[in-house]
């Protein structure tokens, strides 16, 4: 199970790093020199759109593997935890209110 854990984070840190590089690569509208001066024209070697589409399918990729890795690591962490205890297991419990015999 460990091995398994393992895999989860190694593979969880991989994703998280790509899908950093696919966020920082994308462009805004108009972003590149000829959108400054309202040029239709694009600077990318896939063609102003299809530059557009890879990007968005690659960021949506791997932006869901990133949230099914996030759920698997919680899942296993939560299965493999050694120590099934409450917080609350070593505080004292509150003593009774004292009574006032008037």
């Amino acid at each position: 199970m460990q091995i398994l854990f393992y895999f989860v984070v190694v593979l969880h840190v991989i994703v998280s790093l790509f899908l950093i590089g696919v966020v920082l690569l994308q462009q805004g509208r108009s972003a590149d020199l000829a959108g400054a001066f309202g040029g239709q024209g694009s600077q990318t070697a896939f063609g102003p759109r299809a530059a557009a589409n890879v990007l968005t399918r690659l960021t949506t990729w791997s932006a869901v593997i990133f949230m099914c890795t996030s759920l698997t690591l919680t899942v296993l962490y939560v299965r493999g935890a050694s120590n099934n205890h409450s917080v609350l297991d070593d505080t004292k419990p509150a003593s009774a209110p004292a009574k006032s015999g008037k």
